[in-house]
């Protein structure tokens, strides 16, 4: 059950993901376009699935606002691995295939890898130890 509700999750953010990286390319489509698209989508999506997790993975309830940043921080750090992978399929994908489809294709997969990679990063060096449940 629990690798189900994961993937929910995870398919939840990246859905969010997507969609902002969507919503940013159909507003702003200069320079740098599709790398602002990238960051504005993995921020939402970050934020989006550290919720998630902390409260229906892990069952992690944080003492107060601080601890909840300082757990939000490296949750983050631990994201930055995972962030280059997906990055690096959506951005492979895209060079490669030059097609929209394809880069989503490549973002889907990166993703996929990523937060499973994220999982167990999270289950050692986050989430660890005793919970305040």
């Amino acid at each position: 059950m629990l690798a189900f509700k994961y993937a929910f999750f995870a398919l939840i953010a990246t859905t969010i993901n997507l969609l902002v990286q969507s919503f940013v390319l159909s507003v702003y489509s200069n320079t740098g376009a599709l790398y602002i698209a990238m960051f504005f989508g993995t921020l939402l999506g970050l934020v989006v699935k550290y919720i998630l997790d902390k409260k229906y993975i892990f069952y992690y309830i944080t003492k107060n606002i601080v601890h909840d940043g300082q757990k939000f921080f490296i949750y983050t750090l631990m994201g930055i691995v995972t962030t280059f992978i997906f990055w690096g399929f959506e951005l492979s994908f895209n060079a490669i295939f030059n097609h929209t489809s394809a880069k989503y294709f490549g973002a889907i997969l990166g993703l996929s890898l990523g937060y499973f990679i994220k999982y167990h990063l999270d289950k050692r060096y986050v989430f660890k130890g005793i919970q305040c449940n």
